[in-house]
């Protein structure tokens, strides 16, 4: 699938929970056509129990979503003038 969307750029989610929500694309999936966007589509992750972390934890990452669920922020912010007009 091709991509549009690179990591590092600013986006901003247009459909879904996190709709509206702005941030900074961390990784980019293109065969599975998804981008983990930071602070979206947070989960909680057990972790297992371990030498260094003997309690476990239950801990909250960042789940990847769909790529046509995001926008690049500099397109959505011309697209949002543009409705104003």
């Amino acid at each position: 699938m091709k991509t549009f969307i690179k990591a590092g750029e600013e986006v901003v989610v247009i459909a879904g929970n996190g709709r509206g929500t702005r941030g900074k694309v961390m990784q980019v999936y293109p065969k599975a056509g998804r981008v983990l966007v930071e602070g979206v589509n947070k989960r909680k992750h057990h972790e297992r129990k371990t030498q260094e972390n003997p309690e476990g934890a239950i801990t909250e990452r960042e789940n990847p979503i769909h790529i046509s669920n995001v926008m690049p922020a500099s397109r959505y912010s011309e697209k949002v003038e543009g409705k104003n007009k």
